[in-house]
C-alpha cells in the first residue's frame, strides 16, 4: 500500500493505518511525547512492530505524522492534526463538574446586575476557560448593540468637519473628515438628517453591513456634497469601533508549563508577541463570529500563529436574538486536548452569552 498523497483524506487511508494514525494522534495529544511503534502494539494492535513501524513511514511520507528527534518516534504534522480533528476525533459532552464550575463563577458575577459588569463577566469567562482548558483564555470585548439616536456633521474649519454620533445607551462617537470646499450649513443639515432617519434605532454594526446601499439611496436621494457627506461619515465610522474594543487573555502562564525543550521554549516566546497583536486577534476573533459556531485553527491556518505553531479553539458569544457579539477561546499549542476543550468553550461562550444578554444562566 502507498499512502504518498500531497493533500492525504481518510479516503486514501486502508482501515490498518487509519487506526493506526488515530492512535499516534491520540497517544501524541495525551502525552506530548512522540509515539513509538511499541507502544502502539502494547495499546492492543495485533500486528508487528516492522509492520507497524512501515505504517508509520507511510503515514509520514503522506504528510501525517513528522520524526521530530533522532528516535523512531512519531508525531502528527498540523495537516494530520486538521485530518483527525475534521474525521476521526470523536468530541464528547462537557462534565457535570465543569459545567457547575462555569455556571458558578459566570453566575456570580451576573447577580451583581448587569450595567457594570460586562467587561467583569468577560475577565472571569477567559480566566475560567484558561484554568479548564489548559491554555490562555482570550475575549474581545462585544461590539455594541445599541441603537443609533441621532447623527450630526459639524463643521470645525473651511476642509474639517465632525461627524458625531449618538447612540441609544448615550455613548457619544466623534470623527474627524476632511470637508469639499464649498459645503454650506443646508448640505451638512441634509446629510445629518439623512442619516439620522436612516441609522435611527439601528445598531452601527448592522448599518455597516449595509453601507454600500446606503450610500447608493444617499447618491439617488441627495445632491452631490450631501451624498459625499454620506459617504465619508460612514467610512469615518467603519472599523473604528473595532480599534476601541478591547482584548482580554488570561493564563498566559499555562503555556510556559510543560515546555522544557529549547525549540518549545521559543515557541512560547512568539507566542507570547502574537498575543500582543491586539487588532489581529480582535479580527480573528470576529472571524470566528462569522461562522457561528466553534472554529479551529492550527498553526498556518492563521498567519498571526504559523511562526508559533500554535492552536485556537475559539467560539462566537450571542444575544437572546442570536446576534453575534463577539467570539472567546483559548490559544494553546498544537496538541491540545481538542475533544475536551472543544465542549467547554462552546458551553462557556453560551453562557456568557446569556449573561451579557442578562439572562440567568
Amino acid at each position: 500500500m502507498s499512502l504518498i498523497h500531497p493533500t492525504p483524506g481518510l479516503s486514501t487511508l486502508d482501515a490498518r493505518a487509519r487506526d493506526i494514525f488515530r492512535r499516534v494522534v491520540e497517544t501524541y495529544l495525551e502525552t506530548g511525547e512522540p509515539v513509538g511503534s511499541h507502544t502502539i502494539q502494547r495499546g492492543g494492535v495485533t500486528l508487528s512492530s516492522a509492520s507497524i513501524r512501515n505504517t508509520m513511514q507511510q503515514l509520514t511520507q503522506a504528510g501525517l505524522l513528522l520524526s521530530p528527534h533522532t528516535s523512531a518516534g512519531r508525531a502528527p504534522t498540523h495537516a494530520g492534526l486538521r485530518l483527525f480533528v475534521d474525521g476521526l476525533m470523536e468530541v464528547g459532552d462537557i462534565g457535570l463538574e465543569e459545567r457547575r464550575e462555569i455556571d458558578a463563577r459566570l453566575g456570580d458575577v451576573a447577580h451583581k446586575g448587569r450595567s457594570n459588569n460586562v467587561e467583569e463577566a468577560l475577565e472571569a469567562a477567559s480566566a475560567l476557560l484558561s484554568g479548564l482548558a489548559g491554555g490562555a483564555g482570550i475575549v474581545a470585548t462585544p461590539i455594541s448593540e445599541s441603537g443609533v439616536r441621532h447623527v450630526e456633521f459639524v463643521k470645525l474649519a473651511q476642509d474639517q468637519a465632525l461627524a458625531v454620533l449618538v447612540a441609544e445607551d448615550g455613548t457619544i462617537e466623534n470623527r474627524l473628515m476632511p470637508l469639499s470646499a464649498g459645503v454650506t450649513p443646508s448640505v451638512l443639515q441634509e446629510a445629518s438628517n439623512f442619516l439620522s432617519q436612516r441609522l435611527k434605532g439601528r445598531p452601527l454594526a448592522d448599518a455597516r453591513q449595509e453601507m454600500k446601499a446606503e450610500v447608493e439611496v444617499a447618491r439617488r436621494e441627495l445632491d452631490a456634497a450631501a451624498a459625499r457627506l454620506v459617504e465619508q461619515g460612514l467610512a469615518a465610522w467603519t472599523g473604528q469601533g473595532e480599534r476601541d474594543r478591547s482584548l482580554i487573555v488570561r493564563g498566559r502562564a499555562n503555556l510556559l508549563q510543560d515546555n522544557s525543550a529549547a525549540e518549545d521554549i521559543e515557541r512560547v516566546k512568539v507566542l507570547f508577541d502574537d498575543l500582543e497583536q491586539k487588532e489581529q486577534l480582535i479580527g480573528l476573533l470576529d472571524d470566528v463570529g462569522a461562522a457561528q459556531g466553534v472554529r479551529i485553527y492550527i498553526g498556518a491556518e492563521t498567519r498571526l500563529f504559523s511562526l508559533s505553531g500554535s492552536a485556537v479553539i475559539a467560539a462566537p458569544y450571542m444575544s437572546g436574538r442570536q446576534r453575534v457579539l463577539g467570539a472567546i477561546g483559548v490559544i494553546g499549542p498544537a496538541r491540545l486536548n481538542y475533544a475536551r476543550v472543544i465542549p467547554l468553550v462552546d458551553y462557556t461562550a453560551r453562557v456568557l452569552g446569556r449573561i451579557l444578554d442578562g439572562q440567568e444562566t
